[in-house]
């Protein structure tokens, strides 16, 4: 049976590389893409959400915010802007950037600031969901 080669990369480092998976599911611009062995050939610009992985009965999440997704010959590149493994996100940490972004949206000083409030705000949810979700799943948290 084929399977996919993936790779999640950051500017910092490797997040994530193994062989022998099974699927990729990532949140594309234009919409969720599942990437089975055999996929045709594609390159796709990411969106801000949750990417799992597929091996062997597992899934593995992550959270990702932009970058690209490049398919090709049963292997699998995610070039992140940010990317992280959700059994590592701290929720207290999430809710206090959601708040703190929260504020700086009333504040409303300059286009700029709202732009990056704004951002800040769809990290912190995609955060929240994802490791909300993870936690009542009642994986363990690493």
């Amino acid at each position: 049976m084929a399977t996919l080669s993936v790779e999640i990369v950051t500017g910092e480092r490797v997040i994530y590389q193994d062989s022998g998976v099974e699927m990729v599911v990532a949140p594309g611009a234009e919409g969720t893409l599942g990437i089975l062995p055999s996929h045709a050939s594609l390159i796709s610009l990411l969106d801000a959400g949750e990417l799992r992985i597929k091996k062997g009965g597992r899934e593995e999440q992550f959270v990702v915010f932009g970058g690209f997704i490049e398919v090709a010959y049963n292997r699998v590149i995610i070039l992140a802007d940010i990317a992280e493994r959700v059994s590592e996100i701290d929720l207290e940490r999430a809710e206090r950037a959601f708040e703190h972004a929260r504020e700086r949206l009333e504040q409303r000083e300059s286009p700029e600031d709202v732009r990056r409030a704004r951002a800040a705000r769809q990290r912190a949810e995609v955060r929240l969901r994802a490791g909300r979700r993870h936690r009542a799943s009642g994986a363990p948290r690493i």
